[in-house]
């Protein structure tokens, strides 16, 4: 038995979620699937997965032996790149993350110039709203926004970027503007379930902070969808300052309440932060933190 070629075939599984789902990823027959896993457990003298009809789980010694896999593959992985001269030279592939809007308008244009500078490294850029976990997914780097949980990912600064509250100019001719937070009362909303809650926006921090109820008029999912229905005059929005940039610019939104805003939220690049950094990693991270940090205008 392969025991390198099963322990990958192990996670590829748990991170699939079923036998025949990582058959799929492996393009590899389901019965080649079951038997490597199978064989794994035989040499093991332990079960390592719970299967059922609806789904799988691992067990307690499971989850032990494909956490002490995924190290083994990954020192694995450093080394074979350490001989084929990764550490010597950045070249290779990185997966990096960030959401959808702001990769949009900031993480590609840096990434276009960084593609340029080297041409050895090749990106796979993975745009998504919702927080992609870098040990589960395989990912090198992630752009969050948002204060960060503790963990034990390597986290670098690069900007902030303001929560604020827009309409558009006819809405506010026709309704006027809210001079301070309990107005809103009388203000028709547009609510996305990302940033804001359907029922009430918070406003300030600490012991400071109030929760104002709102009436959403509108519910959506997407802050694009939000936006484009504020400059129709559906009513008020909350969205993040980058993601209405071009429509205050257009005079399609003017800000409102900014007096009352709460705290900018953190832009951060984050990464798992093995050691030794593979060197294209390093000039990723050296490249893009200062350009960053450059295009992200002061909160």
């Amino acid at each position: 038995m392969d025991r390198l070629e099963a322990m990958s075939i192990l996670i590829a599984v748990v991170d699939a979620g079923s036998l025949s789902a990582a058959a799929r990823r492996l393009d590899m027959p389901l019965a080649t699937v079951s038997r490597k896993v199978g064989e794994l457990e035989s040499h093991l003298k332990t079960r390592l997965l719970h299967r059922t009809t609806r789904k799988l789980s691992l067990t307690e010694s499971g989850a032990s032996y494909v956490a002490a896999c995924r190290r083994v593959l990954e020192e694995i992985g450093e080394a074979e790149r350490a001989a084929t001269g990764e550490y010597a030279s950045p070249k290779g592939e990185l997966i990096v993350t960030a959401p959808v809007a702001f990769g949009r308008m900031h993480i590609v244009p840096v990434v276009a110039d960084f593609l340029a500078h080297y041409p050895e490294i090749d990106i796979n850029l993975v745009l998504t709203d919702r927080v992609v976990h870098l040990m589960d997914e395989h990912t090198d780097v992630a752009i969050r926004i948002g204060e960060l949980p503790d963990s034990t990912l390597v986290a670098t600064r690069v900007g902030a970027v303001r929560r604020v509250i827009c309409a558009s100019p006819d809405y506010l001719a026709t309704h006027g503007a809210p001079e301070k937070p309990e107005a809103l009362a009388n203000h028709q909303c547009v609510t996305f379930e990302v940033l804001a809650s359907m029922r009430a926006w918070v406003f300030g921090n600490g012991k400071s902070e109030i929760s104002v109820p709102i009436r959403s008029r509108l519910a959506v999912n997407t802050a694009e969808a939000a936006i484009a229905a504020a400059t129709l005059g559906v009513g008020l929005i909350r969205v993040l300052s980058y993601q209405v940039e071009d429509a205050i610019r257009a005079n399609e939104l003017r800000i409102v309440l900014d007096t009352f805003e709460s705290a900018p939220l953190p832009v951060s690049l984050v990464h798992k932060g093995q050691a030794p950094l593979p060197l294209k990693l390093r000039a990723f991270l050296d490249f893009m933190s200062p350009r960053l940090k450059a295009r992200i205008a002061p909160a």
